[in-house]
C-alpha cells in the first residue's frame, strides 16, 4: 500500500515525445499525480519526479527519446525518473541502463504511475516493470489540453493490423477502447472546462467498439449531441474503416469538421501488398472522391512513407504519380525506418539513404503546391476561426473548421472564441492567410 503523505509538497517534470495519443495519456498521468499530492513543477526549478512519455514509430524517434531521458536527467540530478511509452515497452532493459533512470513503466502500467513510486529514493539501476504486450487488454481514459483551446480524447487504443513495417500493436497492445457512455461524460467534462474543439485521438481509431459492441460512427453520433462543443476533428483514420457512412454523417453533422486525415503509406498496389496494408489505390481514391462530392471544401491530410523495403523506383513512380492525381490538401512524409521484429525485414531490396532523402523532398514539394493551391482557393470566402492562446510575436492563429491556418494581430478577447472572418491573402512568413475582420 503507497504511502501517500510522501508525495505532499513534491513537484513532477512531463516530458512528452510522439503522437497526440501520447500527450494526452501524459494529461492523465499528470492528474492523477496531482490527485496524490504532486504539483507540476514551476519553470526554472528542479523537479522531484519526473516522468519522459516515449515513441518508438523509428529508430529517430528512440534516439530522441534516450535525449530527452538524459536532459530530464541533467535538468533534475535528483529526481525520480520514470519513463515509459513505446518505447519503454519494446525496449525496457535498454532504458534501465541509462545512469540515472529509476524506474520503467510499460503500457499496461504506464497510466497507473502512482502504484509504483514507493518511497521515491533513487536506485543504483532501473527497475522494469512491464506486461507481455499480448496481454494488454485495459483501457484508462484520457483527455489533454491544448493550451485550453484545443482538447485531444483518447478513444481507443492498440492495434490488430501487424502491417510490415510497424511495431505499434507490440508496442500498444490489441486493439481496445472506452464505452460511448464514458467518453461522452469527458466530452461533457471538456466544456466545463471551457474547451471548444476535441479532436478524437487513438492508435487505429476506426476500429473502435471491439471491447464494448459498439461503432465509431455510433460513437460520433453521441459525440454531436454534447452540447457547447463547437466543432470536434477525427484524428487519422484508416481508409477501409472510413465508410461512406461516416463521411456522410459528418457533411450533415453538427459539429464535426470538414477535415480528414488517412494513412496511405504508398500510392503503389505492389508495395501496399508487401506493406500488408487493407486497401488497395482504388479503394484510396474513392474514399477521396466520396469526401470531396459531399464536402468540397474539405481538408485532406494523407500520410505517406518514402524508401520502404522493397520499393524500387518504378514502384515509387506509381505512388508519385498516384499521390500527385488526388484531390488532397496536404501530404505528411515520413522516411522509412527499420524496425527490429518486423516482417519488412525480410524483404531483400533496400533503400539506400541518398534515394530516400530524394523521395522525400518529392513528396514534400507535391504537398507543397497542394496546401498552397488548397489554402489560396478559399481567399476572399467567410469561415469561422478559432483563435488559440498560443501566440508567436504580435500574432495571434487559429483554424477554421476545414483546417485553414489564419492569423490576426494579437488581440485577447477573440481568444478560444469563434469569429467568422474574411479570409485574405497568404503569408510565406506566418505560412498562413491573413483572418480579415
Amino acid at each position: 500500500m503507497i504511502d501517500h503523505s510522501i508525495f505532499q509538497n513534491k513537484t513532477a517534470a512531463y516530458y512528452t515525445l510522439g503522437c497526440k495519443l501520447n500527450f494526452a495519456e501524459t494529461s492523465a498521468i499528470g492528474r492523477q499525480l496531482y490527485n496524490s499530492g504532486i504539483t507540476r513543477v514551476r519553470k526554472g526549478q528542479q523537479a522531484d519526479i519526473c516522468v519522459i512519455n516515449t515513441c518508438s514509430v523509428t529508430e529517430l524517434a528512440d534516439k530522441k527519446g534516450r535525449q530527452a531521458i538524459r536532459k530530464a536527467i541533467l535538468e533534475n540530478p535528483n529526481a525520480f525518473v520514470v519513463v515509459t511509452g513505446c518505447y519503454a515497452q519494446l525496449k525496457p532493459e535498454e532504458i534501465a541502463e541509462i545512469d540515472g533512470v529509476d524506474l520503467v513503466l510499460g503500457a499496461e502500467q504506464k497510466l497507473d504511475v502512482v502504484q509504483y513510486l514507493d518511497d521515491l529514493k533513487k536506485k543504483d539501476k532501473g527497475e522494469v516493470v512491464t506486461s507481455k504486450t499480448h496481454r494488454i487488454r485495459s483501457f484508462v481514459p484520457s483527455v489533454s489540453a491544448d493550451d485550453r483551446t484545443r482538447y485531444f480524447l483518447k478513444v481507443q487504443d492498440g492495434c490488430d493490423y501487424f502491417c510490415s513495417f510497424c511495431t505499434i500493436p507490440f508496442a500498444r497492445g490489441r486493439s481496445r477502447n472506452g464505452s460511448i457512455a464514458d467518453l461522452v461524460k469527458q466530452a461533457e467534462q471538456v466544456v466545463q472546462e471551457g474547451g471548444k474543439e476535441i479532436v478524437l485521438t487513438g492508435v487505429n481509431i476506426g476500429d473502435f467498439g471491439h471491447t464494448t459492441n459498439e461503432s465509431f460512427l455510433d460513437l460520433l453520433k453521441e459525440l454531436d449531441d454534447v452540447e457547447g462543443v463547437i466543432r470536434y476533428r477525427i484524428s487519422s483514420i484508416e481508409p477501409n474503416l472510413l465508410s461512406d457512412e461516416i463521411i456522410d454523417f459528418v457533411a450533415g453533422s453538427k459539429r464535426f469538421a470538414p477535415h480528414f486525415h488517412m494513412p496511405l503509406q504508398a500510392g503503389s498496389d505492389d508495395v501496399l501488398k508487401f506493406m500488408k496494408r487493407k486497401y488497395d489505390t482504388s479503394l484510396f481514391r474513392h474514399k477521396i472522391d466520396k469526401i470531396k462530392t459531399v464536402l468540397p471544401d474539405a481538408f485532406i491530410g494523407v500520410d505517406v512513407i518514402v524508401g520502404v523495403r522493397g520499393e524500387t523506383d518504378d514502384y515509387f513512380k506509381d505512388s508519385e504519380d498516384f499521390i500527385r492525381s488526388l484531390d488532397i490538401s496536404k501530404l505528411h512524409v515520413f522516411t522509412y525506418s527499420e524496425r527490429p521484429g518486423t516482417q519488412a525485414l525480410n524483404i531483400d531490396y533496400v533503400v539506400d539513404p541518398k534515394t530516400k532523402h530524394a523521395r522525400s523532398k518529392a513528396l514534400l514539394d507535391i504537398s507543397d503546391e497542394k496546401h498552397r493551391v488548397f489554402m489560396e482557393s478559399h481567399k476572399g470566402t467567410r469561415k469561422k476561426v478559432l483563435f488559440e492562446h498560443t501566440k508567436r510575436g504580435k500574432r495571434m492563429h487559429g483554424f477554421t473548421e476545414n483546417y485553414l491556418k489564419l492569423y490576426s494581430d494579437y488581440d485577447p478577447k477573440y481568444i478560444n472564441k469563434v469569429i467568422e472572418v474574411e479570409v485574405g491573402e497568404y503569408d510565406e512568413n506566418e505560412m498562413a492567410m491573413k483572418a480579415l475582420f
